[in-house]
């Protein structure tokens, strides 16, 4: 499939027409929002603004979900309009995390990957391990990821077929994690996590957790994987077969928005 063909189905499929486990789909003229129906943060995933509205619609969703009184993300892609949404977000207050590469493969029977035989790749099935994951990645990046451990034991539990998590282990300790999302009346499954203590990097681990859930996507007769890729995780990825095809940054809402 043609890059612009691909990025296109992918802007339909994870963007436009996204369902996500526990968030309640709004669509307006403007934007697809989703609302967590736990009191978590939302988020925008889509957005068809211009010059002329954008500064409009961008309060817009400030004011409703400072009505309800959670924050949110906006998603933003490189191929957004207008051109510098990131930089207008920017200006009403938003913080931009560090750029992402959204990138896409096509995955088939043909396309096994790597795995490291002497890597112990385990399912994680249960809450005990997914607050594993939550304490690796609290380790990690320094803050606090609760909130994410509480939606990943939830979805877990409410739709199991659709989420896989698996750690690496050395003896009893965690020490690299992710999880796929089987997205729903989709032909994509998202990749996340991917996750490794300072000490155990280097080891393969990474391409081991990439290997067990590309096998779980075939299985289940997915058609494409993606994955928002850190600058380390790139070259890894496009060493697979994962091209690149925009640039992803989340943008996070002011914790007191202007009027």
């Amino acid at each position: 499939m043609e890059k612009e063909e691909l990025r296109l189905l992918f802007d339909k499929e994870l963007r436009q027409n996204l369902h996500s486990p526990g968030y309640r789909r709004e669509e307006t003229e403007h934007v697809v929002r989703h609302v967590s129906m736990h009191g978590e943060r939302g988020f925008v995933i889509h957005s068809n603004l211009n010059e002329e509205n954008a500064d409009e619609i961008i309060q817009e969703e400030l004011s409703y979900f400072n009505r309800l009184g959670v924050g949110f993300e906006w998603k933003v892609y490189s191929y957004d309009k207008p051109a510098h949404l990131k930089d207008i977000l920017e200006q009403r207050g938003f913080t931009i995390e560090p750029r992402e590469s959204l990138m896409v493969m096509e995955i088939t029977d043909m396309h096994p990957f790597p795995q490291q035989e002497e890597t112990d790749v385990q399912e994680i099935v249960d809450e005990k391990g997914i607050r594993e994951i939550i304490a690796l990645l609290d380790n990690i990046w320094e803050e606090s990821h609760n909130e994410l451990g509480d939606r990943l034991w939830r979805d877990k539990q409410n739709d199991p077929d659709s989420l896989y998590l698996y750690g690496v282990y050395d003896k009893d300790q965690l020490v690299s994690a992710a999880w796929v999302y089987l997205e729903k009346n989709s032909s994509f499954a998202s990749l996340w996590g991917g996750s490794t203590l300072p000490d155990y990097r280097g080891k393969g681990f990474y391409t081991s957790l990439l290997a067990i859930r590309a096998a779980k996507a075939i299985e289940k007769g997915y058609q494409f994987l993606t994955v928002d890729a850190s600058q380390m995780s790139r070259p890894i990825l496009e060493k697979h077969g994962f091209r690149c095809l925009a640039y992803t940054y989340g943008c996070q809402s002011p914790e007191h928005p202007t009027s």
